[in-house]
């Protein structure tokens, strides 16, 4: 199976998509390693993923951060919310001890650190704004600025890609739109969210995006809307996808790219 989708159709090269590769390391390589950390990254890279997603959101203090939750207890077991949490607090935390004793003392990355990584390793990078409530636009301004710093300009450097700018957030892909307008942007929809499934087609449409990301679970639980995505022409990006049958069912309906929590799933 080849590892690369050219995108060949109009509709594709108009909205400016991405060259992706049939897997995106979920989190880094959230299987194998702490999520959203830079050994997760690392691990991704080393087991030949080309790219990767990862969340970003604001510490209290408003320094953009690698992170899931509102919460932090799953993650580093202690509680409290990051958006009460500076990041002087944020980056003392061990972010690696839940997952195994081998990974104690990884750290939540600053957003910067997280994208060295990623520019030093050859990794193509899915950006997911995912601010805590309330700092959907906030968010997406500071992490934008981060990236703008440090991502290569496509002028400068032809083989690196610009991220892929995610989020469920309309108002933060609308900042990002407004910011950046040259990166891609993903929009994210889930099952159990409706306002995202809500008028979608004219979100999308204002937003200008790039690519369609959908939960797996459209499969089975909202086929109609499965039948919809595939009839907008949009390249469909879909998560989170760890059995190579349901990936392989997706890439036959039309998916271009799945996100896993195992970038080996290929070798499986």
């Amino acid at each position: 199976m080849e590892n690369v989708v050219n995108f060949s159709n109009a509709r594709a090269e108009r909205l400016g998509a991405p060259r992706l590769p049939r897997l995106i390391g979920h989190r880094g390589a959230r299987a194998y390693a702490p999520e959203n950390t830079l050994v997760s990254l690392h691990t991704a890279a080393d087991m030949g993923a080309e790219w990767v997603e990862i969340d970003v959101k604001l510490s209290r203090d408003g320094e953009p951060i690698v992170f899931h939750d509102e919460e932090l207890s799953r993650i580093t077991g202690v509680s409290g919310l990051v958006a009460e949490t500076d990041w002087a607090a944020l980056k003392e935390l061990d972010a690696g001890a839940h997952f195994s004793h081998s990974f104690v003392d990884e750290r939540i990355p600053h957003l910067e650190d997280a994208l060295s990584v990623i520019l030093d390793r050859g990794l193509g990078v899915n950006l997911e704004i995912k601010p805590c409530p309330g700092r959907e636009k906030e968010t997406a301004e500071i992490m934008l600025d981060c990236v703008s710093r440090i991502w290569p300009d496509a002028e400068d450097d032809e083989d690196v890609q610009p991220p892929l700018i995610s989020s469920f957030q309309a108002v933060s892909l609308e900042t990002a739109l407004e910011m950046m307008p040259e990166y891609p942007r993903g929009y994210l929809i889930a099952t159990d969210i409706e306002e995202t499934m809500r008028d979608w087609r004219a979100k999308a449409e204002h937003l200008q995006i790039t690519t369609l990301h959908f939960d797996r679970l459209f499969l089975t639980e909202k086929e109609g809307f499965l039948d919809e995505f595939l009839a907008a022409g949009y390249p469909l990006l879909s998560y989170t996808v760890n059995e190579m049958d349901i990936a392989d069912t997706l890439f036959q309906l039309g998916v271009i790219s799945v996100f896993t929590d195992k970038p080996d799933l290929l070798d499986e």
